[in-house]
């Protein structure tokens, strides 16, 4: 796992000034140096220059980057950041086809099967990847982002220069690219945050290469395809093929998962979701004669505080200690206090260039920073609930039928506290209704489904593309910005093409929530931790959290200098403040309320005070 980044221009000679253009390499990746340590590299040639920082996963030793191979008189180079988990059997191929390989490292591997297959090569990967490959035949720069968007991959044209990057920092530190912002930054942030558009990277003029997407670079411009989408297709299989076929590929993809040349923990929440995860690394440990390390998070506190709502309904930890009589693992208990939380709302915002999931963001990086201590790669349970239908817009009539992204159907929370001439510049609903709308005109159809089965599909499309990979993008920067590896099982394409064709019945049979996920899990789990209802991501309740929070933004709104009072009506946040708290109706997903709202209010302000932005 690494960080990468780099430039291109075809009416430059970087060779000239190569001295000055290997310092802005090296400036790039020291920018994005937390995502791994390891080892670093740079490639300049005329019209293109790379730079990688490198977490060692594969090959410790020989698979430093970039990777550069001289074929039938060209030159080929790649960066990358990601894990390929077929790697075996790719390069059981090409080995067969002549390809001498030089180290046992999956880099090398996809640069090979790309001199082989060209750009079609990445549709043979599984994995999670952003890399890009410098062709030197047909002189073009080409970058590649996984299926689901789980390794970040950004991007601006600079007059005539491409600058790219794992993260927005990375192409900041690029002497021509400072960041800004305009009217429909902040329509994301404000409106859609803490998701975002597809491709769009918030600051003004920054994009992301798209989910399943290649973008090609070369004398001719600039063009972007999709190579993967979400396609529907009646499904054929029995119930008792389907539960049995998904129990496989659950198995398999955790298994493949497994493969590293440093150990691999697992986060156990005590979720369904996280403890199939956990039980099925904990059984391939076993048979190694090896025990797997698991780690659980929680809030000081919260077996006082905690609130039971329709979202959260119990705590983890009985469950977790259930778990932890069931299979033998190296567990550790890890909590956070409401100072801490209330700080790392801020460095969230260093990791991610961005406003986030509030303290769900700052929890989740504080307790990948303790995981690291440990290990340097694990597994986590996302993306079950998006898949298999778990989160309560499947199910819960209010969000089914809304006209809205499911997760966020209170749109007066977020306006609640803007300014009244900025809400109707920003026009939010509209923005976010048109982006609705473009998102539901993506969906595949399928004949002949009725209505409530249509909408079904819509639910579940509208959740791997935009709530899933929100999600995802969030571990991905909480996890690397301790140089944490976080592997996601469930996302596996595989699993993703094959279940979002399964009618609800199968999903959801006799109305059990994930039942085909939990039936093709039997036997892995005691059914008391098998069938316990959904309980999120947990979150702190601690009422001096909060008090922490109005606090802080009472000092924001005292100071006339602070950018937050670029766009709220104080008047209108001294109201949020002093009203009662509500955890039980969130803004954003299940678990971001009015508490959430405050936390999501400092980061911003924080976002723009650190990147100097107004408006």
């Amino acid at each position: 796992m690494c960080g990468i980044a780099g430039f291109s221009d075809f009416n430059m000679d970087y060779t000239q000034h190569r001295e000055h253009w290997i310092s802005v390499l090296v400036n790039m990746r020291e920018s994005i140096s937390h995502r791994g340590r390891d080892t670093v590299g740079e490639y300049l040639n005329k019209h293109c220059g790379f730079s990688q920082t490198r977490l060692t996963i594969r090959d410790l030793y020989g698979g430093n980057q970039p990777i550069i191979r001289h074929y039938q008189g060209n030159d080929y180079v790649i960066i990358y950041n990601g894990e390929i988990y077929n790697c075996d059997e790719l390069k059981a191929d090409l080995t067969a086809k002549g390809y001498v390989f030089e180290t046992t490292t999956d880099t090398e591997v996809i640069l090979y099967a790309y001199i082989e297959y060209g750009i079609d090569s990445v549709k043979l990967l599984n994995g999670i990847f952003a890399y890009a490959i410098w062709d030197g035949q047909r002189e073009r720069l080409a970058l590649f982002r996984d299926r689901c968007g789980i390794k970040p991959l950004f991007y601006t044209l600079a007059d005539k220069t491409l600058v790219f990057g794992s993260e927005p920092k990375a192409l900041f530190a690029h002497p021509d690219i400072k960041p800004e912002i305009d009217l429909n930054s902040l329509r994301e942030v404000l409106g859609l945050g803490p998701a975002r558009t597809e491709g769009n990277g918030v600051f003004k003029n920054i994009k992301e290469v798209g989910y399943g997407g290649v973008l090609i670079f070369s004398k001719d411009g600039i063009r972007e395809n999709k190579y993967w989408t979400l396609e529907s297709h009646e499904h054929k299989d029995s119930y008792k093929k389907t539960v049995e076929y998904t129990g496989f590929l659950l198995r398999d993809a955790v298994e493949r998962q497994m493969v590293s040349d440093v150990p691999v923990c697992s986060f156990l929440s005590g979720g369904v979701d996280s403890c199939i995860v956990t039980a099925l690394a904990s059984n391939y440990l076993n048979k190694k004669h090896c025990t797997l390390n698991t780690f659980s998070f929680d809030f000081t506190g919260n077996d006082k505080y905690f609130k039971s709502n329709s979202f959260q309904p119990e705590q983890d930890r009985p469950y977790v200690d259930k778990m932890l009589k069931a299979y033998n693992v190296n567990h550790t208990y890890l909590f956070c206090d409401r100072r801490e939380l209330a700080d790392e709302l801020y460095t969230s915002v260093d990791a991610k260039d961005l406003p986030g999931m509030a303290d769900v963001d700052a929890s989740l990086l504080y307790f990948c920073r303790k995981v690291k201590e440990h290990n340097k790669v694990t597994l986590t349970g996302e993306c079950a609930d998006e898949i298999f239908g778990g989160y309560p817009w499947f199910h819960r009539e209010e969000f089914f039928t809304a006209d809205t992204f499911p997760w966020s159907i209170n749109m007066e929370t977020r306006e609640s506290v803007l300014k009244s001439e900025l809400s109707a510049e920003l026009n939010l609903k509209k923005y976010v209704q048109k982006a609705y709308k473009k998102a539901l005109s993506q969906v595949p159809v399928l004949e002949g489904e009725n209505a409530e089965e249509k909408r079904r599909r819509e639910i579940s499309y509208l959740n791997i593309k935009w709530f899933m990979t929100t999600l995802l993008d969030r571990m991905d920067r909480a996890s690397m910005y301790s140089g944490l590896e976080a592997r996601v099982p469930f996302a596996d394409h595989r699993i993703i093409e094959y279940v979002f064709n399964v009618p609800w019945e199968f999903k959801c049979p006799n109305g059990v929530v994930k039942g085909l996920l939990r039936e093709s899990a039997k036997g892995i789990l005691p059914d008391e931790l098998l069938y316990r209802r959904k309980s999120p991501y947990p979150k702190t309740y601690d009422p001096q959290y909060e008090e922490i929070l109005k606090q802080r933004l009472r000092e924001i709104l005292s100071d006339s200098s602070s950018p937050l009072n670029q766009l709220v009506d104080k008047v209108k946040v001294i109201r949020l403040i002093t009203a009662p708290s509500d955890y039980g109706k969130p803004w954003f997903g299940q678990l971001m309320a009015a508490p959430q709202l405050m936390a999501y209010l400092l980061q911003i302000n924080y976002w723009m005070d650190k990147y100097k932005l107004s408006i």
